[in-house]
């Protein structure tokens, strides 16, 4: 059928293209293709913007176009192959513009009905030059140009394929919802929509990139959002440099503040139940077309320990995972490098017992205990990458592997200890438990594992010091990523560590603008003391 549509709109007008001078007009220059060059109003002569459209598009093989008449005026068809609903656009389309009459028709005449007398979409729209009428193209859009009319009308009937709204992969539940974001940004919001049903609830959609010409949409509340942080993504999200944007990790570190820094300011998240509460707090959610995961800005250090699980259950146990997060996440950052400085600097520390099976387990080992915990965390890492990219079916042989050499054969080997195997389990299942904390995790262990092999406990008591001060000296755009701990406020604390019940939470709404240590509000505090 593709091939069907293809062929009935290009051969008519490449051929009364050619009959003109060939498709490429003389006047247009070769290779055009930035967006500059198209930034040119549409002609009122339909075969000059014909022309000028194949010229501009390198006369691409997707590209469809087709000239019929309607009411004795000419009228050209352009849409992109597999992107629209052919059923749709037959139906609602193609069979009005044959059946119309409109006596004395003029161009004006036809672009007056289709504007005014049809609604051919719901997504309807106007556009007056080439970078327009690319952009609708490639959107999945069907443009209507009308011979005598310096303009063009785009009609939306998208139609091309995408993965189904399924269960998020990245953030399992269980109480909770199975919808997660999919790719196409409009069925995101969608998704957002059903959960807000608020006319405050504001959707801007705006495209990035030079070439991709990538559609993101900012999501916010009107009435809860400080229009201040509004502005200043507006501005970060205007100094994007790239040509091409495919995910939201493009966006990611214009939005954050100090790059310095191994932990991240700007969240992410692939359900939108998450996001619609992010945003109830005067967050900003930014969702990016072609990925299933949205950015949230800004986003608290405390907000990586937090699910939507945690609401479901009863406040006493939803506190007692969040605590276990906290535990887990510690554990997994200094569990190794505590290891090493122990056994080395202070093995006084550990039980008589204990510290005489771990000396006869390391006897016969040839590497230092540093270098040990080094090198078994490495391979380590090296199995989770190769596990995660191979194929599902044979990914499971990476387990298989581990299993075999490396707790089996390495320690019979006498390469590494069995004492070690035992803190590299631990600390790759505690890594497990807060797995948007997982990056920075794995780099800071093998820090910590250094200095804790260099200088020992003190050297882990400093590290740990001057890891808190790059957490408290974060900042997402004026908002301290490290409150309501510090700044301290301990009214907002009850939902940070542990989780009030929702009859307290209920009592006082959250706004992120208005936590201690703010610059958001600067300004308010200065007119209140005046």
């Amino acid at each position: 059928m593709n091939n069907i549509w293809k062929e009935m709109f290009s051969s008519q007008n490449n051929k009364k293209a050619q009959e003109q001078g060939g498709l490429f007009d003389s006047s247009i220059p070769q290779g055009v293709g930035s967006r500059k060059d198209a930034q040119v109003r549409l002609q009122k002569d339909l075969m000059e913007n014909m022309v000028k459209i194949r010229a501009f598009s390198q006369n691409t093989s997707d590209l469809l176009d087709r000239q019929i008449e309607v009411s004795g005026v000419k009228v050209g068809i352009l849409m992109c192959e597999g992107m629209i609903n052919l059923q749709m656009f037959t139906q609602i389309m193609v069979r009005p513009l044959s059946e119309v009459s409109i006596p004395n028709a003029d161009g004006e005449a036809v672009a007056h009905w289709v504007s005014k007398n049809t609604v051919f979409s719901g997504d309807q729209k106007e556009f007056f030059t080439y970078d327009e009428l690319f952009t609708f193209l490639m959107a999945g859009f069907v443009v209507l140009l009308i011979d005598g009319v310096d303009r063009g009308i785009a009609c939306g009937m998208q139609g091309f394929n995408f993965r189904s709204v399924s269960e998020p992969s990245t953030e399992m539940n269980i109480t909770g919802s199975r919808e997660g974001f999919v790719e196409p940004v409009r069925i995101n919001q969608t998704m957002i929509r059903r959960r807000i049903r608020s006319p405050s609830l504001k959707f801007e959609m705006y495209p990035v990139g030079q070439k991709s010409r990538t559609d993101i949409c900012l999501v916010y509340l009107t009435d809860t959002a400080d229009p201040k942080l509004v502005q200043a993504v507006r501005e970060k999200l205007s100094n994007l440099s790239s040509d091409i944007v495919l995910s939201q990790g493009y966006l990611s570190p214009y939005l954050e503040g100090n790059p310095k820094s191994p932990f991240s300011s700007v969240g992410t998240t692939e359900r939108p139940d998450t996001l619609c509460a992010k945003i109830n707090e005067g967050r900003i959610g930014i969702l990016v077309d072609g990925t299933p995961f949205a950015l949230i800005v800004p986003y608290l250090f405390s907000e990586h320990f937090q699910s939507m699980d945690d609401y479901s259950y009863r406040p006493y146990y939803g506190s007692f995972i969040r605590l276990l997060k906290y535990f887990a996440f510690f554990l997994s950052v200094f569990l190794p490098g505590l290891y090493v400085a122990i056994t080395v600097f202070s093995p006084q520390m550990l039980p008589d017992s204990l510290l005489f099976n771990i000396a006869a387990s390391e006897q016969q080992t040839p590497f230092s205990m540093m270098t040990e915990a080094f090198i078994i965390h490495l391979i380590y890492e090296i199995m989770r990458e190769a596990g995660l990219r191979l194929p599902r079916p044979v990914g499971h042989a990476v387990s298989i592997i581990g299993a075999l050499v490396i707790g089996d054969a390495a320690v019979q080997a006498g390469i590494i200890g069995s004492s070690m195997v035992m803190v590299v389990a631990l600390t790759a299942l505690s890594s497990f438990v807060v797995p948007s904390l997982y990056e920075p995790a794995a780099v800071l262990k093998f820090v910590f594992i250094i200095v804790g092999g260099t200088w020992g406990l003190f050297g882990i008591s400093v590290g740990f010091v001057l890891l808190l001060c790059n957490l408290c000296a974060l900042e997402s755009f004026g908002i301290p990523i490290m409150a309501p701990t510090s700044p301290w406020s301990a009214a907002d604390l009850r939902d940070n560590f542990w989780r009030s019940s929702w009859k307290k939470l209920g009592k006082l709404r959250l706004h992120v603008q208005n936590l201690p240590g703010s610059r958001l509000n600067e300004n308010k505090e200065d007119k209140k003391s005046c």
